[in-house]
């Protein structure tokens, strides 16, 4: 009996679902970019040595600050550094043989398990703009962040396609206490999207509140044997590692979750203003941060990472979209790969202050080199602007439809049968055409990328329509997406034990802005 009833709910259930999905909007997210193309080997193996070595004389005789964190030193000093104060001075090779535990491929789980994603090898996630306070529209202009452009943006990136990622602090949202808002950001993140996410770092307590919410919504074993959150530690460029990223990356390692270990860097303030000085220092930094959370827990999954950005020597403003930091990109992918490490750079970078040509040409630059280069994590894929301060409503869909066109070159080329198109070439002959020949039929629907926003009508039509320019455009499909957007499902319970939790958070300390 109780099987029978079983069966006929299951019934119910399965007929409910497909009627749903036959009257709901679909939201398609196409998968990670694994790439079946070839990745610019920029630098020659004579260069990489030689910065390779100079990164562990640095380690060796410079050495860096663990700064406020003797338990930092302690374990350093086990493993045979030499600690001087807060000075760690890492023998030759001892980093690098500590980094060899690290995974080089990691699955990130999202709560949905089709949106799973592979971080490593030949792989490109793409997660959108992360830290900015302000964010900037076409109706409202440039302004503070509040939770509701938060929430917004995590919908927006629900409903990008070619966004694999949901991120993070895509904006900070000025109008929730700092000792609060990780909580309605993650949660935001849990809710509203149903993609893998970033966790906090602010402090190593709210990384803990990361690490407890995310047991709650994926189980308290899942979460200890598999990887839910990747996770930005900056490192404090020059060669100094503070305790609250390395309180937070502590606490993630233990826990198996995923870091990336990023050098901050604006070449010329805060590192050498020459590529190798800065590939150098760069790989200095990682080879400690990574080698530490190794420390922590050998095997802890680990991303090596880059922000470099080079710097207007007449403004003292950074600079995005330059060749030099290309170099830079490049360089560093292949340091990652001779460590067999994933490796996180690029994003849709500018430090224009609108949505425009400035914008885009920046954003093109670092989005190739990024795709070129091998980035597998890419932070910032959509929405940055001015720098990193602002992020933009309409340069978010700008660039998250322009991610499509990296996911066409990562399908690389159809040199099948059809793709060789012969029986196409035979049917039309000398001075034909094609649009009407069998092969055209079969794959005209498929056969070249289309965008979703960029205009290609015809002048007359454009101009009845009324002559719109790409940010017009942009913010139409914001709205479109916005009022198309169907929350993703979540299990009642869950939702309700995370309510409890961030309540009881909330309540357990006064508000502070500061």
């Amino acid at each position: 009996m109780a099987e029978a009833t079983a069966r006929r709910k299951s019934r119910s259930g399965g007929g409910a679902a497909r009627r749903a999905a036959r009257t709901g909007i679909k939201v398609e997210t196409a998968k990670y970019i694994d790439r079946k193309t070839p990745l610019l080997e920029f630098l020659s193996d004579d260069v990489l040595e030689t910065i390779e070595y100079n990164a562990d004389t640095i380690l060796e005789e410079v050495g860096v600050n663990f700064v406020d964190n003797p338990e930092a030193l302690e374990r350093w000093k086990a493993a045979g550094a030499t600690v001087e104060g807060e000075r760690v001075r890492i023998p030759r090779g001892l980093a690098r043989d500590l980094c060899k535990t690290a995974p080089s491929r990691f699955t990130q789980h999202a709560r949905n398990p089709e949106k799973n994603v592979e971080i490593g090898g030949k792989t490109l996630v793409t997660a959108p703009v992360y830290g900015p306070p302000f964010v900037r529209d076409a109706q409202g202009g440039r302004r503070y962040a509040t939770m509701a452009d938060f929430e917004k943006f995590v919908k927006l990136g629900y409903m990008s396609k070619y966004l694999h990622h949901s991120g993070g602090t895509v904006c900070e949202p000025t109008d929730v206490p700092v000792n609060k808002r990780h909580l309605d950001m993650l949660m935001a993140h849990m809710v509203y999207s149903d993609k893998p996410f970033m966790g906090s770092v602010t402090e190593p307590e709210r990384a803990q509140d990361s690490v407890d919410m995310c047991k709650i919504l994926f189980g308290d074993e899942f979460v200890e044997n598999n990887t839910v959150m990747t996770s930005l530690i900056n490192i404090n460029s020059p060669l100094t590692f503070d305790s609250i990223m390395m309180g937070a990356l502590e606490v993630y390692a233990k826990h198996n979750q995923a870091c990336i270990v990023s050098p901050f860097i604006v070449g010329g303030a805060m590192a050498p203003v020459s590529v190798v000085g800065t590939l150098t220092q760069v790989m200095a930094e990682v080879l400690a941060g990574i080698a530490y959370s190794q420390l922590v827990r050998p095997g802890a999954p680990i991303i090596f990472g880059t922000f470099v950005t080079s710097i207007d020597m007449n403004s003292g403003a950074p600079t995005f979209g330059t060749p030099e930091a290309s170099q830079i990109l490049y360089g560093a992918a292949q340091l990652a790969r001779r460590m067999n490490l994933p490796f996180r750079s690029g994003g849709g970078l500018c430090g224009s202050k609108l949505p425009d040509a400035q914008a885009a040409y920046e954003s093109a630059n670092t989005l190739n080199a990024a795709y070129m280069g091998g980035v597998n994590f890419m932070l910032h894929s959509c929405g940055w602007l001015e720098g990193g301060l602002v992020s933009s409503f309409e340069k978010f869909v700008m660039d998250a439809d322009q991610l499509g066109t990296l996911q066409r070159m990562g399908e690389g080329v159809d040199a099948t049968e059809n793709g060789q198109a012969m029986d196409a070439i035979r049917e039309v002959g000398p001075s034909g055409h094609y649009l009407g020949c069998e092969h055209t039929q079969n794959n005209y629907q498929t056969a070249f990328w289309r965008t979703d926003l960029l205009d290609y009508k015809p002048y007359e039509t454009w101009e009845e329509e009324g002559a719109r320019d790409t940010q017009s455009l942009a913010s139409l499909r914001v709205q479109a997406l916005l009022d198309a957007y169907q929350q993703p499902p979540m299990d009642p319970e869950i939702k309700a034990r995370l309510d409890a939790f961030v309540a009881e958070k909330k309540a357990s300390m006064p508000d502070a802005f500061i």
